[in-house]
């Protein structure tokens, strides 16, 4: 039960529930879209009695932390996203601005369900501003994947050397 912890006592906080068992997933935007008739559909029995919406995609993993990086390197790092739908689905992203000194690399095109596509996300370290800042920068940016359904929000985290 949520009323009570695990000795049995009332408890004294509200329990947080994560937002996988929420039914939403975390750094998303829900789109607002008109059903597309056109769209491969599946209509099965198994699925004609559920109420939730079967599609989307997962990052994997959700956030991307690259930790201390020197000044003047390019780096790069891979990201799954994975369709998680029962439909093909189509995704794109939007290329950060250029002063962040991030770049996504990635395949278009529809991903079937349960396939996924690799996104390779390239960072040149680098520091803006001539002020002293002790010695690391903080680059902290959300890079915006804009599906059918939602747009997702990939938080791209790093310390750079200077």
């Amino acid at each position: 039960s949520l009323l009570v912890n695990a000795a049995g006592q009332p408890r004294k906080e509200k329990v947080k529930l994560p937002s996988s068992l929420q039914g939403r997933k975390p750094n998303s935007i829900p789109n607002k879209k008109i059903e597309d008739p056109v769209a491969g559909k599946v209509n099965t029995s198994s699925l004609a009695t559920t109420r939730e919406h079967l599609s989307g995609f997962h990052l994997i993993p959700p956030r991307l932390t690259l930790g201390v990086l020197k000044e003047g390197c390019t780096y790069a790092a891979t990201v799954i996203l994975k369709n998680v739908g029962v439909n093909f689905s189509r995704f794109r992203v939007k290329q950060p601005p250029r002063h962040t000194g991030l770049r996504v690399l990635y395949s278009p095109g529809p991903v079937a369900a349960g396939l996924q596509v690799e996104l390779e996300i390239e960072i040149f370290a680098m520091v803006i501003g001539g002020e002293d800042t002790g010695g690391l920068a903080e680059i902290s940016h959300d890079i915006e994947i804009l599906t059918e359904t939602e747009t997702l929000l990939l938080p791209v985290r790093a310390n750079i050397l200077c």
